[in-house]
């Protein structure tokens, strides 16, 4: 979970972002602040990973918080103003949004931001790698366990995501090479341009085909001497 904090001082805008923050499985809301002032003390007592600013609040603005108290959280602007984009650059923020922020974006920014704090952490952590991934569909943010993952299809613009015991795939709006890098390295692997598999899930293998349960992968020359490393008498 990553803890968060909302900062505004508009109390409609205030109680929008929240129910926003609600919905994502993978945030924890630890306190709200109608300005600055307040989520300075917040900071002080409570763990944040993230901080939602707005930018025109009256004493001092969300950028002048920021330039004077450089917070080690991640901050992501949520303004009615395009003019302070460049501020958001030069600060170094995860994400800028305009409301009013359509839950999609929202979620998009969310996940930047997840993203980056499991990059951080993996470097600090030494516990065993989360068996999970969370996956963009149809507007909700799906919870998908490692080892129920069959195999992968890229589309274009667009994944499957095959899951042991279900009969629909789980449709994503990303290209394969995106799912690849969220996929951890040990259990998959790329056979073809538009296939990752589950190494763990292959029935047999013959010629320029993976069979998978009842489903055959194919397999593209490309992509065979990989799998051989992974299917060498050796490393059985």
């Amino acid at each position: 979970m990553m803890n968060c904090i909302a900062v505004d001082d508009e109390p409609l805008a205030l109680e929008l972002l929240v129910d926003n923050i609600s919905k994502i499985p993978f945030l924890n809301l630890v306190a709200t602040c109608p300005n600055p002032f307040e989520a300075i003390e917040v900071l002080k007592e409570k763990p944040v990973d993230l901080i939602f600013l707005d930018i025109q609040m009256p004493g001092i603005s969300g950028v002048q918080f920021l330039e004077a108290t450089r917070p080690n959280q991640m901050v992501i602007f949520i303004t009615a103003y395009e003019k302070y984009a460049l501020d958001g650059y030069n600060l170094d923020v995860v994400d800028y949004l305009l409301k009013p922020v359509a839950f999609d974006r929202f979620m998009k920014a969310a996940t930047k931001a997840y993203d980056l704090f499991s990059l951080k952490n993996k470097s600090t952590q030494t516990e065993t790698a989360p068996d999970y991934i969370f996956i963009n569909s149809e507007y909700n943010l799906i919870k998908v366990n490692l080892f129920d993952i069959l195999y992968v299809e890229g589309l274009k613009d667009y994944v499957k995501i095959y899951i042991e015991g279900q009969s629909r795939p789980i449709l994503s709006r990303m290209n394969i090479k995106a799912i690849e890098e969220k996929l951890p390295s040990t259990g998959f692997l790329r056979v073809h341009k538009s296939f990752i598999i589950a190494t763990g899930k292959i029935t047999s293998i013959r010629k320029n085909r993976i069979k998978i349960g009842e489903v055959e992968v194919p397999l593209s020359d490309n992509f065979k001497d990989e799998l051989m490393k992974y299917v060498h008498p050796s490393n059985l």
